[in-house]
């Protein structure tokens, strides 16, 4: 009896995690299939698996707007160099606190921590943007997401982790402390550097707030406010011609192209989330492995 318990466990924890999985997934299929599908023939309703009228028009009706390709090559700078700078930085700073010796390492921490709980509101932060002359610049994306308190406190907590011994024997080689940390500390910190690179780096994709009230620059708007802005004139116009329909008498025409608000939405979803899903692969291996290092040991 035991054993037949046992055997059938397997079976339902395989079919349980195969469902929940599948609940994961299919949203995106969904996603997809919708915006591989005329618009208007979406409108029906009944679209599950496969498109049932395939068109790319949904995607023509996006990249139309010749400001989409400049709109990706800032936010593709942004993320590349924003990342870049936010884990050099944050590593740095916490390679230094995770020394005890450190003249005022409790006050360093304690005034990096300190802004993680009050915050002056939407104003002041506006006008210090402002008086640093960073309003309506590419600086404006990158500056302000330099540091993460617990990005900093992730990477200090996994940098005590390592062995004391290793800096001391490579101290004895004639190692300053800055060539152990190239030399030691970096190649040693790959998991919880690629997983606060995936944090940082997905944060600069899917910011729009700040193109949206901080950038008036039509040649400096990221993807994501670009294609919310997008999105907003096709809803915008879909309900000015609905309207017009009506007062007319007439049935609504939404005109010769296939693409229709909802459709067109699909496609923007998939264009967003696309660069993500294929990078996250390559890091998932030291992602979850990162984390647990960082927020268990010390």
């Amino acid at each position: 009896m035991t054993k037949s318990r046992l055997s059938v466990f397997p079976v339902l924890n395989y079919v349980f995690l195969a469902l929940f999985g599948f609940a994961m997934i299919y949203p995106f299929i969904y996603i997809l299939v919708y915006s591989l599908n005329d618009g208007k023939d979406s409108m029906l309703g009944a679209l599950y698996f496969l498109p049932r009228k395939f068109t790319l028009d949904n995607y023509a009706e996006v990249f139309e707007n010749g400001r989409i390709w400049n709109a990706y090559k800032i936010t593709l700078f942004r993320t590349l160099l924003g990342t870049f700078l936010h884990v050099t930085l944050c590593t740095l700073m916490a390679y230094a606190l995770s020394k005890k010796s450190l003249p005022g390492r409790s006050f360093v921490t304690f005034y990096i921590f300190l802004p993680t709980i009050f915050s002056a509101g939407f104003i002041p932060y506006f006008i210090t943007l402002q008086k640093l002359h960073l309003i309506n610049t590419f600086w404006v994306y990158v500056i302000p997401m330099l540091f993460n308190f617990m990005h900093i406190v992730i990477i200090r907590t996994f940098l005590q982790g390592i062995p004391e011994e290793l800096e001391e024997s490579a101290r004895i080689d004639g190692y300053g402390d800055f060539m152990i940390f190239l030399r030691i500390i970096l190649p040693l910190s790959g998991p919880v550097l690629a997983t606060i690179s995936l944090f940082i780096g997905v944060a600069h994709w899917n910011d729009w707030f700040t193109g949206a009230y901080y950038v008036s620059d039509k040649d400096l708007i990221p993807v994501q406010t670009l294609l919310q802005q997008l999105l907003t004139e096709a809803e915008a116009l879909s309900s000015s011609m609905q309207r017009a329909a009506q007062q007319g008498g007439q049935t609504v025409d939404m005109g010769a192209a296939s693409a229709t608000p909802e459709s067109m939405r699909m496609a923007l979803l998939v264009i967003t989330v696309f660069p993500i899903l294929c990078v996250y692969p390559f890091l998932q291996r030291y992602f979850v492995k990162g984390v647990m290092i960082g927020s268990v040991k010390g």
